[in-house]
């Protein structure tokens, strides 16, 4: 295209008159990657662009930035903003301040109440970060957070607690909390028993403050939800709603020693076995028997119940006084018990040993997802189921002395016994597991009071398989060896119906 004489003309001109005006060069140049803070004596940096809820710590740490955005934490302001109860002192927890972390007294937005510190951001939990940013490469800089929370003023505990989100209280009374030392420190056990073995086998190479520390760690609430983001619900690190055991949080610990092992005396020891008793596929399956475990997923294990574990072992309500109706306290399910027993006001405790009746335990859990019409018919149900297994465990093996070994009639008594005194070999450790063997591993599998009972519950996780193992254990031990008592009239009848449509169990 030709340009006019006059419009080139004017062009020069232009040119000549601005280069002729000045002597200044322009200079572009990135904008700082963060503001200065709005309490510019904590050095809380807070978002960057509150707006878009880019936080500064996210100008680097861009996945985690982008995984934090996802996550409730990410809306805590508005919820609580939204709600027309809340009082002044929730903001602290619903934004950045002193709780969570290392800093004290009135910072952040308990100081400033400024957009740039609303939401519970990455600063929260890991402190200040003005003097990171400055000197990023500062080791001494570096805000590590906290996965334990013994520390409960900077840590989950700091918010997570109270009446009406006792999480880390419940958590202090589940077994999460505790640490076996002998299994924390052994190598194969250490990644079930030891928090930060856990996480190092789940492929988390994050830094925390106690990642390099000496000693083992309990299974704190950072092991189970990922603080910066996960897919799943509730920011938990695998899903809990599928039957992979491989990708269900809870199974990925609880579903080790399912099935009898030769060569040690633990392997006739069930150990860990509660994922594979839900899904059918846990115990010693004797000659002749097979269990359709697609058929089992009916039971507790079905489309009513799509958190598995969860659905029983982690479920909330509300507690309210029963005699002025008053709010008390809100359950929040972290003492990890489906049954729990409660106290006059209806609260779960830690209480292990109180009646299994709808008035001592709450069967809410039984009852939610539309699996029991109520609590009473739940508990009555499992009374009936309790009877059965128990009939069934003592024609295998009652443990007279209560020393958990299967000692040889008539110190004990029931088919193992005799077949301990009789023929002593069928119990030798070696590579080969016996009938014998195999009945041992499934009445310390479901038998409610052998050696701790390894399943654990009573018989709930998969009712109809536990019968069905321990009769079909029955019946393999009299065809093996005879010639052995017969059982009871309302035992045979019992072991028949076991093994029987419409039980989802088949014997072939």
């Amino acid at each position: 295209m030709r340009i006019p004489r006059l419009l080139l003309s004017l062009g020069l001109v232009a040119l000549f008159v601005v280069t002729g005006c000045t002597t200044e060069t322009i200079v572009f140049r990135d904008r700082e990657p963060f503001n200065p803070p709005p309490d510019a004596s904590s050095g809380f940096l807070g978002y960057f662009t509150a707006s878009t809820k880019q936080t500064t710590c996210g100008n680097c740490h861009v996945g985690t930035q982008r995984a934090w955005k996802g996550t409730a934490h990410a809306d805590a302001y508005r919820t609580l903003a939204s709600n027309p109860n809340a009082q002044s002192f929730c903001f602290s927890c619903h934004t950045i301040s002193a709780r969570g972390n290392r800093a004290t007294g009135t910072v952040g937005h308990d100081a400033v109440r400024d957009t740039a510190y609303y939401d519970v951001q990455c600063e929260s939990c890991h402190g200040p970060g003005l003097n990171h940013v400055t000197e990023p490469d500062l080791p001494a800089n570096w805000p590590y957070a906290r996965a334990g929370i013994t520390d409960t003023t900077a840590s989950c505990a700091s918010c997570h607690s109270g009446a009406h989100h006792p999480f880390a209280e419940e958590w202090g009374q589940s077994r999460h909390s505790s640490v076996v030392a002998s299994a924390a420190s052994r190598q194969g056990c250490n990644s079930c028993h030891d928090g930060k073995a856990a996480l190092r086998a789940w492929g988390e190479n994050a830094n925390y403050v106690e990642r390099d520390s000496a000693g083992v760690f309990p299974t704190t609430c950072a092991v189970c939800h990922d603080p910066h983001g996960s897919p799943n619900s509730a920011q938990l690190r695998f899903a809990i709603d599928t039957p992979d055991p491989e990708l269900n949080l809870c199974m990925r610990c609880h579903i080790r020693r399912t099935e009898p092992a030769g060569g040690s005396s633990y392997g006739v020891r069930p150990h860990a076995p509660q994922g594979a008793v839900v899904l059918g596929s846990a115990g010693y399956r004797p000659a002749g028997f097979t269990y359709d475990t697609l058929r089992a997923l009916t039971t507790h294990a079905s489309e009513r119940n799509p958190r598995l574990c969860a659905g029983c072992h982690v479920f909330r309500y509300e507690v309210t006084d029963p005699a002025s109706g008053n709010f008390v306290f809100q359950a929040t399910g972290h003492l990890f018990r489906p049954l729990p027993c409660l106290d006059a006001q209806g609260r779960p405790t830690n209480d292990r040993d109180c009646a299994y009746t709808a008035t001592a335990r709450s069967f809410r859990a039984c009852a939610q997802s539309g699996c029991h019409a109520d609590g009473a018919t739940a508990a009555s149900i499992l009374t009936g189921f309790r009877a059965d297994l128990e009939n069934l465990a003592a024609t295998l093996w009652v443990d007279t002395d209560g020393d958990g070994t299967i000692d040889a009639a008539p110190t004990d008594a029931g088919y193992l016994p005799t077949i301990r005194q009789r023929t002593p070999g069928e119990f030798t450790v070696d590579q080969v597991i016996t009938a014998a063997e195999g009945a041992e591993f499934n009445v310390r599998l479901v038998g409610e009071g052998r050696y701790d009972n390894g399943d654990g519950s009573l018989g709930v996780h998969n009712p109809f398989l536990a019968r069905a193992l321990l009769s079909a254990s029955i019946n393999e031990l009299q065809r093996t060896y005879p010639p052995l008592p017969a059982p009871p009239a309302a035992v045979r009848a019992l072991i028949e119906r076991s093994l029987a449509v419409p039980y989802p169990v088949a014997q072939r």
